[in-house]
């Protein structure tokens, strides 16, 4: 239903709400570099030229008619353009004077200046108005890229764009159709970069359906028969290393009525929070179905508040939803140049690690606060995982909360909350989740507030297989902050006895802190509960420890605030006015979960316990004793090894 400006404008006034940004930590978070390593967001020392390949006959563009430096043949993608309005097909053709019998293989190419022979990256844009072209938009990336030694080419395919769905297999094929065209040019002696290209490293990068493209791509690209239709033969089996996604879509197409399996490559996803086109982090479902038990391969995302969807590419700009975007909240935005700045750094640190091997730039995909001093100041989030990583807990094997993925027990006490369940994304629509499963947990004080404070009042713990953790191996999870407040605990609430003798460890000393424990101190906690209770739940910060448990009942603790920048929901509000959000958006949550990751290395627990050596560890524990209430989400327990 189509709301009038004029009424528009007049409930603006009444529903006016201000950004309600979370307050930046990034003066206390990103203040040094620990990398040893140069930064690989500054232009590289190489000179950059440019050239177009394509059609030659290009009605449109005229450098697809007239600046082409070598002709194209075109490719028939028929049997990909399936289940589209024939009239609305009729009319698109009409626009470009082709059909799909005939798509062109248009290119702008920017490489360096030199004997190479260099990686080769495609680029490949999104879903956007199929007149306003946006394969121009990627030239800040692309001339980077090549200043830094590498061939960048942003591929054309706005012929598929507008309003037109399941296509996006089209778009992964027709891209590898390009690739398909660099490998006959590096072997052709009469091609400019004859002799210059490295096809052993292949990296795609991929916006919007783009970046659902490239998944798709380097799925297709494992394959001999297209999975909808196996009378199509494949023979791409080109050497991708790495899929880098920009704000991609997810689950478009479904080969097989399943979502398109990621493995084999190193894959790397950034979406940015005020995203009003693709408004839900659904890479993060792309992410954590992507397959690295290569030991070889990586997988990294990284969250960044303020951004949007289109200043990733500057023919779209910070519009991202067409005649509504007057009403988006533009001033909560990151500026474009920033923007662009943080796709710099880390879209050229990845191809850096996956392309060139150059593990100095590993850190910042486990950690942004290595590159800190780098980073436009604002919020991020930061997830990992390698091959190198020994899974304790996913949380997907089965319905039992008491066992863990690696068969160990798993035990709580004192919680508000403890179930496992699907994470849910920001949208609201039934079935809307990010397709994993993890831990729910809850704490809270009691609801005597006088009552002294017990740091074992509230754990959740996990057994460790014998011999899980070596002396240089980290304990790895992941972990957001719940946007849901908890209650006070009274006595029925306690999910498990007020004794440890489910594990047969923790809880001996209550008694004695309990006796320790002053009238200032309980006056203290009852001040704190009361402050915390009148805040809204995008303020609160928890906090936390974390435990290595021995099997005589000592105890390695670290702060979990000391290892990683602790995050509260982070609030997004897209629109400037309330009103028009709910109509909009259909009102979804103000925030998104957006996993934490999480490493502490083994070296770290055996410093807070002297003298702890790797097989005296049995378990290890998260307890809640330094927030008085609170609740997380918990995935993917491991231990990585070296």
């Amino acid at each position: 239903m189509r709301v009038s400006p004029l009424i528009l404008a007049v409930l603006a006034a009444a529903c006016a709400q201000p950004p309600r940004l979370v307050v930046s930590d990034a003066d206390r978070v990103l203040t040094g570099v620990q990398l040893e390593a140069p930064n690989p967001g500054l232009t590289g020392p190489l000179a950059v030229a440019a050239f177009h390949y394509g059609s030659g006959t290009d009605r449109r563009r005229a450098a697809y008619r007239d600046s082409v430096i070598v002709r194209t043949t075109p490719v028939n993608a028929t049997p990909f353009l399936r289940d589209i309005d024939a009239k609305a097909l009729r009319r698109r053709w009409a626009y470009w004077g082709f059909d799909a019998r005939a798509l062109p293989r248009n290119g702008r190419v920017w490489h360096p200046e030199g004997p190479g022979p260099y990686p080769l990256v495609l680029m490949v844009h999104g879903n956007h108005d199929m007149t306003a072209f946006s394969d121009p938009g990627y030239e800040w990336l692309g001339r980077h890229l090549a200043s830094r030694g590498y061939i960048a080419v942003s591929v054309d395919e706005n012929f598929l764009n507008g309003g037109i769905r399941t296509e996006n297999d089209a778009r992964a094929w027709v891209l590898l159709q390009h690739l398909a065209l660099w490998r006959r040019w590096a072997t052709d002696p009469a091609f400019p970069l004859h002799g210059r290209i490295d096809l052993s490293r292949i990296a795609l990068i991929g916006h919007s359906r783009g970046g659902d493209a490239v998944a798709i791509a380097s799925g297709f690209n494992r394959l001999t028969h297209w999975p909808d239709d196996a009378r199509i033969r494949f023979d791409f089996g080109f050497d991708l290393k790495a899929i880098i996604a920009i704000a991609p879509v997810d689950g478009q197409y479904n080969p097989s009525d399943k979502l398109p399996p990621v493995r084999g490559v190193n894959y790397f996803v950034m979406h940015g929070s005020h995203d009003s086109d693709v408004s839900t982090f659904i890479g993060q479902r792309t992410y954590l179905r992507t397959d690295v038990t290569d030991p070889a391969s990586v997988k990294a995302a990284l969250y960044v508040y303020r951004a949007n969807h289109g200043q990733w590419n500057t023919v779209w700009g910070d519009n991202d939803v067409g005649e509504m975007g007057r009403w988006l909240a533009k001033r909560s935005l990151l500026r474009g140049e920033e923007q662009r700045d943080v796709g710099r750094i880390f879209f050229t640190g990845f191809l850096e690690l996956a392309l060139r091997g150059d593990r100095r730039y590993e850190p910042m995909f486990r950690d942004h606060r290595t590159v800190g001093a780098w980073l436009p100041r604002t919020l991020y989030v930061s997830q990992f995982a390698s091959g190198g990583e020994r899974r304790i807990a996913t949380f997907e094997e089965d319905i039992d909360v008491t066992t863990a993925t690696a068969g160990g027990a798993v035990a709580a006490r004192g919680l508000t909350l403890w179930r496992e369940g699907n994470i849910p994304t920001r949208a609201t629509t039934r079935g809307a989740t990010f397709e994993t499963t993890a831990v729910y947990l809850g704490w809270s004080a009691p609801k005597d507030s006088t009552a002294a404070p017990d740091p074992d009042r509230a754990w959740y713990e996990v057994a460790l297989p014998a011999e899980a953790m070596g002396p240089d191996a980290r304990l790895t999870f992941s972990l957001a902050q719940l946007a849901l407040r908890q209650g006070p605990l009274s006595v029925r609430d306690t999910l498990t006895p007020d004794t440890a003798a489910v594990t047969g460890s923790a809880g001996r000393d209550s008694s004695a802190s309990r006796a320790r424990a002053s009238r200032s101190a309980r006056a203290r906690t009852a001040a704190e509960a009361a402050r915390r209770a009148r805040l809204p739940a995008d303020s609160l910060r928890v906090d936390l420890s974390v435990e290595l448990l021995t099997h005589d009942g000592r105890r390695a603790t670290v702060p979990l605030s000391e290892v990683v920048a602790l995050r509260p929901p982070l609030t997004i509000r897209l629109y400037r006015h309330a009103y028009i959000e709910s109509r909009v958006t259909g009102s979804p949550r103000d925030h998104e979960y957006a996993l934490q990751r999480v490493e502490i290395p083994f070296a770290r627990f055996a410093a807070a316990l002297p003298g702890l050596t790797p097989a005296a560890v049995r378990a290890v524990r998260w307890r809640f004793d330094r927030t008085p209430a609170g609740a997380i989400l918990l995935d993917d327990i491991g231990i990585e090894s070296p």
